[in-house]
């Protein structure tokens, strides 16, 4: 099966990235009742809650990841992302689909 990567973002508005790390595992939750965007995938982490979201604008996603938009219907109530690179204000991820 193909990698399926993406981009959490917003995570300046939150508590930044120093404190993740490489490996770390993070929680994708649909939130369909976001005024802002339909698609929208909030990403929590244990103990933490809310620390971004899954990018779904070019101007947000890392490289050739996929968008909000791209995984929305894929994702299951348990499904994961696992971290791979962590910038300033946003981490690449690989989807887990369990």
């Amino acid at each position: 099966m193909k990698k399926i990567y993406f981009t959490i973002t917003g995570m300046q508005f939150r508590y930044g990235s120093d404190f993740l790390e490489r490996g770390d595992i993070v929680s994708l939750v649909k939130e369909p009742d976001n005024k802002y965007d339909k698609e929208a995938i909030r990403v929590e982490m244990e103990g933490l809650d809310l620390i971004g979201y899954v990018a779904n604008s070019i101007h947000t996603v890392i490289g050739e990841s996929y968008s909000a938009g791209r995984i929305y219907d894929r994702i299951k109530e348990d499904s994961t992302g696992k971290v791979i690179y962590i910038f300033d204000d946003s981490a690449l991820c690989e989807l887990q689909i369990k």
